[in-house]
């Protein structure tokens, strides 16, 4: 990759000709530009894209959130229709394994109307090819336009990708931090000029002592509002699954990554996937403020082994050759281990659900293992 890119130079002529742009703005041009939007015009996963998520790592991973599904609809009355929703299914493999999975409980398994809530039409069609055998999967733009109704929602490195506002602070307040041009057109962070009228009375207070120079990032709850809300109207659970942090707090995080390395996210714009940590705190606090119930957060590692991937990754390897069973081993200890490499720390799961149900499997530290999967 050179500098330089398609959508570099189109950002350029936007900011030469309208002025300095939102960090916001950038990113939702980075990721979902119509023509050159890394989420438009590419396919980002597996080990010859730029990153791996989880379910690419193991089978087990979409096993068991095919498990945890099963257990939110018996808390939900066992409904003989249900729509499971995935938001940013990759590839389709986490459905895929959790269909598999759901085999083992054909009420439900007859029960579901699958729905896939995908822009990028390259991995639609990827989509389409590993859900071939699913004769009841549909696909939409936004979850606005996934038929309202009794529902299990999956999001799975999802909420990371929303655009953020970064916001510095000043002598004078607190100021939009913006995208601009220097004297070479090279693109640069700047700062707006003039601070937002009282932004500060809106801060959780862990960043309202931040010093000068402090960056905060958020994003709008309009999405996590409209989610809950149809959860506490319809009926249903969601599962959010990302990196992030359990309070809010100052900090940069905006990052880009490029064949599994991080990137400059002002350079190669539109090649490189732009994203930021995930605020869990705000997160719930939006679902909260509508009336939905909240469960969690907790780390990855925590809700996979209450789930029982010991169990499962046991199983797998009863008849499996060495060689095998060393795979397995290590995209188990990937999965729910920290340190270098390991997502099990990083990762934080999120349940939002309609407040009639109760606290959900995965997130009681009395949990009992919900069992292995076929």
């Amino acid at each position: 990759m050179i500098d330089g890119s398609p959508l570099h130079h189109e950002i350029a002529k936007l900011i030469a000709t309208a002025g300095p742009m939102p960090v916001w703005r950038y990113m939702q041009l980075c990721l979902t530009h119509p023509r050159y939007g890394y989420y438009i015009a590419h396919d980002p996963l597996g080990r010859e894209g730029d990153f791996i998520t989880a379910p690419e790592v193991s089978q087990m991973f979409g096993e068991l959130i095919g498990l945890w599904a099963a257990s939110v609809w018996r808390e939900m009355g066992s409904p003989s229709t249900v729509h499971l929703i995935e938001l940013g299914p990759g590839r389709g493999t986490m459905m895929a394994d959790a269909l598999r999975a759901l085999r083992v409980l054909p009420p439900l398994h007859d029960a579901l109307s699958i729905h896939m809530v995908e822009i990028n039409p390259v991995l639609r069609d990827q989509q389409r090819a590993t859900l071939a055998g699913v004769h009841n999967a549909h696909w939409h733009n936004s979850l606005d336009d996934v038929p309202r109704g009794p529902s299990i929602i999956l999001a799975n490195e999802y909420i990371d990708a929303l655009p953020i506002h970064q916001m510095v602070k000043r002598d004078d307040g607190w100021h939009e931090r913006t995208v601009e041009l220097d004297a070479a057109g090279k693109l640069i962070f700047g700062v707006a000029q003039d601070a937002v009228p009282r932004f500060e009375v809106l801060l959780p207070p862990l960043v309202r002592a931040a010093p000068v120079g402090a960056i905060f990032e958020w994003r709008p709850d309009s999405e996590i509002m409209a989610l809950a809300t149809r959860l506490r109207e319809t009926g249903g659970a969601a599962l959010i699954v990302d990196y992030g942090h359990v309070r809010s707090d100052a900090g940069d995080t905006l990052q880009a990554i490029a064949r599994h390395s991080f990137a400059d996210p002002l350079q190669n714009a539109g090649e490189a996937d732009v994203t930021a940590h995930v605020d869990f705190q705000a997160l719930a606090r939006a679902a909260e403020d509508v009336g939905a119930c909240v469960h969690g957060p907790v780390t990855q590692g925590e809700f996979l082994q209450r789930l029982g991937i010991d169990a499962r990754a046991n199983s797998l390897m009863a008849n499996a050759s060495e060689e095998v069973a060393d795979g397995i081993k290590t995209a188990k200890t990937r999965l729910i281990g920290g340190g270098r490499g390991g997502m099990g720390a990083m990762f934080k799961v999120l349940a939002i659900s309609d407040p009639s149900l109760p606290m959900l499997v995965g997130f009681a530290d009395e949990d009992p293992a919900a069992g292995a999967a076929p």
